[in-house]
């Protein structure tokens, strides 16, 4: 099997266990096909080895290597795994509605605000190019609901907490003052998790036209979730959107976007928008420890090696790279764009952007990601 043809198959074969839910990032690719290097491509233990050794790491994950390498190399069929519902996910749903189970249902002509199982079923998996201006407000009212999802770090600062194992002396040398200095009432304090830097980057070119509108809205809604989120769109250049996004009304937030963004529905320079990033805003440590989500469906006009030099900074410099494609959420998708495959050996997490569950599970993705290189 020539060279190119194994790099070609590893970081294929990387993405399918990200996409599994396997922690896999560019450094463990790049072990894997160093660690081939020194085994018989044509023994297919060895390589079966080589890759499970590389690439999976913890228990859990061992069962979701075999399949996807059985589905990969040897063209196995593979049944889809059983979704497993455990017990907060019930209770989780029990608190969004009953509607389902012949629960409480909403008053006649009254539109349900709670996501239920079966009330928003079609109304989540139905594709934002195609719904309704009135399927679309009722769609921008879920959006804002899984907007407050936000990644979460552990604080370097210790802070007051009832649970805490470090004794705060300077609480503790105030409030012994009302006890002739008598330490009685101890504080203490511990280290706790806050949010992490959140950075958007959002294609607005003529090939991401019929989901921008829907996308710009749930940005708004992640702007206004809480501090340390920085939203960019691109076209043909880069602009930060940041303050316009800011105001509190939907629509005068998007009236603000089109007038700054001098490039709207015009074409692609995916790599020269990244290189403006990264020279301007990622020197003032805006990417460094942050989840950066980059919304585009790849097509690049010009330079795709470019994207693949910009992205490689973007994730030496960024806790965590997820790209979302639209066009994902087909099944016939392939990423054969230039841009998208340059991209991807350097993205963490590669998800649809489609519909509201596909926003739904980039929530669920933020909440828990991890660094690439834990896994």
């Amino acid at each position: 099997m020539p060279g190119h043809g194994v790099v070609q198959h590893v970081v294929t074969f990387g993405r399918i266990l990200r996409e599994a839910g396997v922690e896999v990032g560019p450094g463990r690719v790049a072990d894997a096909l160093t660690a081939l290097d020194a085994v018989d491509l044509t023994r297919r233990e060895d390589v079966y080895w080589t890759l499970r050794m590389t690439l999976a790491s913890r228990r859990e994950d061992l069962e979701a290597f075999d399949r996807a390498f059985a589905a990969w190399f040897q063209y196995a069929p593979v049944s889809p795994p059983l979704r497993v519902r455990f017990p907060d996910e019930r209770r989780g749903a029990r608190a969004r509605g009953d509607t389902a189970r012949g629960g409480d249902a909403a008053a006649p002509g009254e539109e349900p605000t709670e996501v239920g199982w079966s009330a928003h079923e079609l109304l989540r998996r139905k594709d934002f190019a195609s719904m309704t201006p009135e399927e679309f407000a009722r769609a921008r009212a879920l959006m804002t609901e899984i907007a407050a999802a936000r990644p979460r770090r552990r604080s370097r600062r210790l802070r007051t907490h009832p649970r805490g194992t470090v004794l705060d002396l300077r609480r503790l040398a105030r409030a012994s003052l009302a006890t002739a200095g008598d330490p009685v009432d101890r504080r203490f304090r511990r280290r706790i998790d806050t949010s992490r830097k959140l950075v958007v980057i959002c294609d607005v070119s003529g090939s991401m036209e019929k989901y921008t509108r829907a996308l710009l809205l749930f940005l708004h809604a992640v702007v206004g979730a809480g501090r340390g989120v920085e939203a960019f769109a691109f076209g043909t250049r880069l602009t930060r959107l940041t303050p316009e996004l800011g105001l509190r009304d939907p629509e005068q937030a998007l009236d603000a976007c089109a007038a700054s963004v001098v490039d709207w529905a015009a074409g692609t320079r995916i790599g020269a928008s990244l290189k403006t990033f990264n020279d301007v805003w990622g020197r003032r440590a805006i990417t460094r420890g942050a989840v950066v989500v980059i919304v585009s469906d790849g097509w690049e006009r010009q330079d795709p090696e470019l994207v693949g030099r910009e992205m490689a900074r973007l994730a030496r410099a960024a806790y965590a790279v997820v790209w979302v494609n639209p066009l994902k959420g087909s099944p016939r998708y392939q990423p054969l764009a230039g841009g998208m495959r340059a991209a991807l050996p350097h993205v963490d997490r590669f998800l649809s952007g489609h519909n509201v569950a596909s926003l739904e599970e980039l929530a669920e993705v933020l909440v828990g990601i991890g660094r690439r290189h834990t896994a």
